[in-house]
């Protein structure tokens, strides 16, 4: 409910909380302890999300869009269950050239080090850190 055309899907290190990016430039997060349905959507970018990915060990979360942008965003989820999840915009990395109408096609974070690699439509993979 409230995504349309999902492109991709993260499920947090803690498990109750998904990310869900679209086609339609919507990123949601969903809260499996408060509901099916999204507990906050943000649009931010201009053109489609290709990719979302959480880090599995920092605090942060990203997304990859065809706007050739990827956004990083800080994502606390509390242990007490009465606290909503924390979500703050950080960051917009701009580097990949957008090809065909397509930008940047996958992002990675690094499992260890607070590191995040994208490859985009222009061929080229960048290490973030």
């Amino acid at each position: 409910p409230g995504v349309k055309w999902i492109s991709s899907v993260d499920v947090h290190p803690q498990g109750d909380n998904i990310i869900v990016g679209s086609y339609d430039k919507k990123l949601s997060w969903f809260d499996l302890d408060l509901s099916v349905k999204p507990y906050r959507s943000i649009r931010y970018h201009k053109q489609a999300i290709r990719q979302v990915q959480f880090s599995r060990k920092f605090p942060l979360f990203a997304t990859a869009s065809d706007d050739g942008s990827i956004q990083i965003y800080h994502g606390k989820v509390y242990d007490d269950l009465n606290q909503n999840p924390l979500i703050v915009p950080l960051k917009i990395l701009r580097g990949h050239e957008i090809r065909s109408n397509l930008g940047v096609l996958d992002c990675l974070f690094h499992p260890i080090q607070p590191w995040l690699l994208s490859s985009g439509a222009d061929g080229t993979i960048r290490l973030w850190t």
